[in-house]
């Protein structure tokens, strides 16, 4: 008999009561997790994706209606049924108050479980169908971002939310998860796509060129402005600014960043006129910025301004069911590129991508596909991938030692074993006791 493709996880620190649960919910054909307490039951929701909460309330350690205000707030899609032995009307105003969606109180009946399933699943159905449907009639709006993990879900989903409105965004993530291809989509997706977006990596100018470059400058203001100029920001005007690395920029730079961020005005260097502004700032950084904020590098206020909206972009490691999807589109891309090298790869070298960690994340990928493309002949085998994807081994040493020096520790340890005993010591060693006293000499 086939499951039902709904996942219930029960939670119960009473494990007869969570085999009753599951062997009724299995004889209703659905799939089942058990935890037997609260941290347990958090490894599950992080790890699977689950269609219905069924937990007990009075449980050692850290109770049940901790589970549901924290679900309540972590997976507010799940909806969460309440057993308990112990009913109260308090308990079950602060129970429905924590989130939950129903309460049975034991023992129940077979029949009241599967009323309280089919009720929980039900306020659930309505708004799988929508995103379903949604998904399903969505266009590919987001350029080259491509994939279908949950972590690339959350930031698609992000992305939906803002990309018609010009709230400051900051996207954060480790280098090479791309990072400027999420501001990219928030543009070319949204109604302000025909204004223009304009990419200014930070990191990249010079601190005594930062102002300038972004804020434009008149004509005279330092040595070499030979003309009036307009900055990044005025090359932005109606679309969007993207700020990459913006943990770089120098503090008179953030100084004005703000002003421009709460006043919606600017003003070039050399000039004492105000410019008004209209903008969308999508910055980035693969910093920590509160660490900044610490060591006095970066604006507390200015942070404020920038998270409005924080995208947070998982790296690869942690989205590894988007390697196939990412591995089919970079060899699509080489493949035209390098004239019709349309290449497949086979199921061990694609399982050597899955397998490893990817330290570079998408950039990493592509790089390595890129090269695959370039030297492997029809298919793509392990031969063609680099070295450092494949299995290694990790000496605690740090480096190779002498044969010699190994052979010498390991004779002198088998004779201190045998405690000077030289018959003895050339018998494990498998060799004579003339051979054994030349060695030792």
């Amino acid at each position: 008999m086939d499951l039902r493709k709904e996942n219930i996880l029960i939670v119960d620190d009473d494990i007869d009561i969570l085999e009753l649960l599951r062997r009724h919910l299995k004889s209703m054909d659905y799939h089942t997790y058990k935890a037997v307490s609260v941290k347990e039951a958090l490894f599950i929701l992080k790890d699977t994706f689950i269609d219905l909460l069924i937990t007990d309330i009075q449980m050692p350690e850290i109770d049940g209606l901790q589970l549901l205000k924290f679900s309540n707030e972590h997976y507010p899609e799940i909806p969460k049924l309440v057993v308990t032995g112990y009913p109260s009307v308090e308990g079950t105003l602060e129970v429905i108050k924590s989130g939950a969606t129903d309460y049975l109180t034991k023992p129940f009946t077979k029949l009241e479980l599967k009323e309280a399933v089919e009720k929980g699943l039900q306020q659930n159905l309505a708004r799988k169908k929508a995103v379903i449907k949604a998904i399903n009639q969505k266009p590919n709006v987001y350029s080259d971002m491509v994939g279908e993990s949950e972590g690339f879900r959350k930031v698609t989903n992000i992305i939906d939310r803002v990309k018609d409105n010009k709230a400051t965004v900051i996207v954060t993530g480790e280098s090479g998860t791309g990072k400027e291809l999420v501001a990219r989509a928030i543009h070319y997706s949204g109604k302000f796509s025909r204004e223009p977006f304009i990419a200014v990596n930070c990191a990249a100018i010079p601190e005594n060129l930062q102002e300038s470059e972004l804020f434009g400058y008149l004509k005279g203001a330092f040595t070499g402005a030979n003309e009036n100029r307009n900055g990044f920001f005025q090359a932005a005007k109606g679309g969007t600014l993207f700020l990459d690395e913006i943990g770089t920029a120098s503090l008179a730079v953030q100084t004005k960043l703000l002003r421009a961020l709460q006043e919606k005005e600017i003003t070039r260097v050399g000039s004492h006129k105000i410019e008004k502004v209209n903008i969308r700032i999508i910055a980035a950084t693969n910093a920590n910025l509160r660490e900044a904020i610490k060591k006095n590098t970066f604006r507390e206020d200015l942070y404020y301004r920038l998270t409005v909206v924080e995208i947070n972009v998982p790296p690869l490691r942690e989205r590894k069911s988007d390697i196939v999807i990412l591995t089919e589109k970079f060899l699509r891309k080489y493949g035209i590129e390098f004239k019709d090298r349309l290449l497949r790869i086979s199921p061990e070298a694609l399982q050597i991508l899955k397998r490893y960690n990817w330290p570079g994340n998408i950039r990493e990928l592509e790089n390595i596909i890129q090269r695959a493309v370039i030297m492997a002949d029809g298919i793509i085998e392990i031969k063609d991938l680099p070295d450092t994807l494949k299995y290694q081994i990790d000496f605690s040493d740090g480096e190779l030692r002498p044969l010699r020096d190994v052979e010498k520790e390991y004779i002198s340890r088998v004779v201190a074993h045998t405690k000077g005993n030289k018959t003895k010591a050339a018998e494990i060693l498998q060799i004579d006791r003339k051979t054994l006293r030349k060695k030792l000499k």
